[in-house]
């Protein structure tokens, strides 16, 4: 039992925060200095909705991960379909008032022709080139909403969603925070589950591939193309999932907010901040990416921190300048990320109990 324990100790760690973030809700210990939400409770409405969002772009960065990780394209565009997924479903929902289900039918197509169409003529070039015409293509998503066609998105003003034609344990960010919580959850174990079956199929290991060395494939008789555009399609639609359950989370769609590039380049920082090509590095580099922003939000607004030095009070006024510098930080000492620390560590404990072996087995 031990050794099989030691063999998967990535499962069993999984599991184990699994079941821990699923009772979450129940729990209504005072922690202070630890939380983000308003409140230093455990299952606080500010407690969980932020725990939400950080499952929410957990899974939005695993799909990533599959794109930019695995496959080797670095893609500036995630944000098009995570903003497709909010606005097609808000406007679907409040605008045209249809049904939950036609809405995500609707929602899911929409990301899907756009995926394969924008993906088919973006795979035409490589690399920088590849990263600048899928932003393009972003930045031109981004002014199409802003300025409001026919009256559909509201511009910047925000389109706030209708929650008449949603179920009732999904009507209202705040009366339903528990469910939309749990759906979170749900949304993150299901795209983890996708990514790693996709991964450790064969098409994951063209993938790999593709990453490594795509003239190879050539070579091989393999095209490239449809794998990268495979590759492409899944992330897009991952993007978009997490773009429904943001306008569930938060109940209102901006512009700047969910379309802006500030977005994609998030997403990139929670990859390289987690470890690309990990999978479960990308969860946790959200996670903690999410959970850092959200908590130094709070910490900047603290009334006490007025009275301290303008050495400390400057930084500690400005979260996404803390942000950058733990970043930074990360790059320069953790090049790897945080799965790439943990597997330098692993390996030194590894070498370590080889030595201590050899030395045994000498006497």
């Amino acid at each position: 039992m031990r050794t099989w324990v030691s063999r998967h100790v990535g499962i069993v760690i999984g599991a184990v925060a699994l079941v821990l973030f699923a009772v979450v809700p129940f729990v209504g210990w005072h922690v202070a200095w630890v939380l983000p939400g308003t409140l230093d409770i455990v299952n606080s409405t500010g407690t969980l909705e932020v725990l939400a969002l950080c499952f929410m772009f957990a899974g939005v960065a695993v799909g990533y991960d599959l794109m930019f990780g695995f496959t080797g394209l670095m893609s500036l565009g995630p944000v098009l379909y995570f903003a497709t997924g909010t606005y097609v479903f808000d406007i679907a929902l409040t605008r045209w008032a249809w049904p939950l289900w036609p809405s995500l039918l609707l929602t899911f197509g929409v990301s899907l022709v756009l995926a394969v169409v924008l993906g088919a003529i973006a795979l035409r070039v490589h690399g920088i080139a590849f990263a600048m015409v899928t932003l393009a293509f972003a930045q031109a998503f981004f002014y199409l909403i802003e300025s409001n066609p026919h009256n559909l998105t509201a511009g910047d003003t925000g389109l706030a969603l209708s929650y008449t034609r949603l179920p009732s344990l999904l009507s209202g960010a705040v009366s339903n925070t528990r469910s939309l919580y749990w759906l979170a959850l749900a949304y993150l174990v299901v795209v983890y589950a996708v990514v790693w079956l996709v991964t450790e199929s064969v098409t994951g290991h063209v993938f790999v591939a593709i990453r490594e060395n795509e003239r190879r494939l050539d070579v091989l008789g393999i095209r490239p193309y449809r794998f990268k555009l495979l590759s492409f399609v899944i992330s897009s639609l991952v993007a978009t999932g997490g773009g429904v359950l943001y306008i569930l989370v938060i109940g209102t769609a901006v512009p700047s907010v969910v379309a802006s590039t500030t977005v994609t380049l998030s997403i990139l920082i929670m990859v390289v901040l987690g470890g690309a090509g990990t999978r479960w590095g990308a969860v946790v580099g959200a996670m903690v990416y999410v959970y850092l922003q959200q908590f130094l939000d709070k910490v900047s607004a603290e009334p006490s921190f007025t009275h301290l030095p303008a050495f400390l009070r400057v930084p500690l006024s400005e979260p996404q300048f803390l942000l950058g510098a733990i970043f930074v930080l990360f790059v320069l000492f953790a090049p790897g990320g945080i799965a790439g620390l943990v597997g330098r560590l692993r390996a030194r404990r590894h070498a370590r109990a080889l030595i201590l072996a050899s030395g045994i087995d000498q006497v």
